[in-house]
């Protein structure tokens, strides 16, 4: 007799069930986190990436990551009852013609598929939603109103206010300095990038884009951008007009949100209908980028 995969079996109205494998269950609470219509899918890679044609038997845990490296995966593959990788940046993003072990990228895809594991991405739906990423960096700076940049048309009923970019408004100005320590409070850094055309101007108004946010955060007016990273003329730009900068490094203004929100949150909808599935977090994914 061969092997079973794991299923997860759910009511619905008719009184008869469905089963569903654990990648099709990721995939439906994902959506109510962060549904996959907010992505800018004009340009990004999102959802399912690799549908591992042969899942792992009985696997119910689930693996976070921002960037899903070489290591990273090593690290996933290892822990046999790991099923589906949630991997926030696409590890595929480029069309390819072929699937061959001498690209990093494509080999990535072909051990995932061949150890019976599946890849998910999320990635800008994850920024644009409703407590998302950017929102989470905004909660970080101090008491004050957050509203989006660039909102997304017709988003659905519970996204309302949904889109790319947030400008936070605080209730009390703060100096820059203080402004600095919030930052690297929140995201547990010792040290971010600052440019400033002044160290006395109160800030009040914060633009906020993770990752790489010039894209978003050029052309609007605050007192502050707040991003992973910007090109050397784009902060000659910011602060022509005025505008401090503050850099963090991409994938630092965006990993500790796995911990803090999505590993709970993930959880807890898989765990409505199945108790045995666990998020897990990598433990050694890190930005590349180290000061020394």
């Amino acid at each position: 007799m061969g092997e079973r995969h794991h299923t997860f079996y759910f009511l619905i109205s008719t009184g008869k069930t469905i089963d569903m494998t654990l990648l099709q269950h990721v995939t439906r609470c994902m959506e109510k986190i962060a549904p996959l219509k907010l992505a800018e899918t004009a340009w990004d890679n999102v959802g399912v990436l690799v549908e591992a044609p042969f899942p792992r038997t009985n696997a119910t845990r689930i693996f976070l990551t921002i960037d899903l490296r070489q290591h990273v995966l090593e690290e996933a593959l290892k822990d046999p009852k790991i099923g589906v990788i949630v991997a926030y940046h696409p590890p595929i993003f480029k069309a390819v013609k072929r699937l061959c072990m001498n690209d990093d990228k494509q080999s990535i895809a072909l051990k995932c598929a061949a150890s019976g594991v599946s890849i998910f991405s999320p990635h800008t739906a994850l920024d644009n939603c409703i407590g998302g990423i950017n929102d989470w960096l905004a909660r970080g700076l101090g008491v004050g109103q957050t509203t989006v940049i660039n909102a997304i048309k017709d988003p659905p009923a519970d996204q309302l206010g949904s889109g790319s970019g947030r400008i936070h408004l605080l209730e009390k100005p703060v100096d820059i300095h203080e402004m600095v320590r919030r930052v690297k409070s929140h995201l547990k850094l010792a040290h971010v990038r600052l440019a400033t055309p002044t160290q006395n101007k109160p800030i009040t108004s914060i633009a906020i884009c993770a990752g790489s946010g010039a894209s978003v955060l050029m052309n609007t007016k605050a007192d502050l951008y707040l991003t992973g990273e910007m090109s050397h003329h784009e902060v000659l730009a910011a602060l022509a007009d005025d505008i401090s900068v503050i850099l963090c490094e991409h994938t630092n203004t965006e990993r500790g949100y796995l911990a803090e929100v999505l590993q709970p949150r993930l959880q807890t909808l898989l765990r409505e209908t199945e108790p045995a599935t666990e998020v897990v977090v990598s433990s050694i994914d890190r930005d590349p980028l180290v000061v020394v």
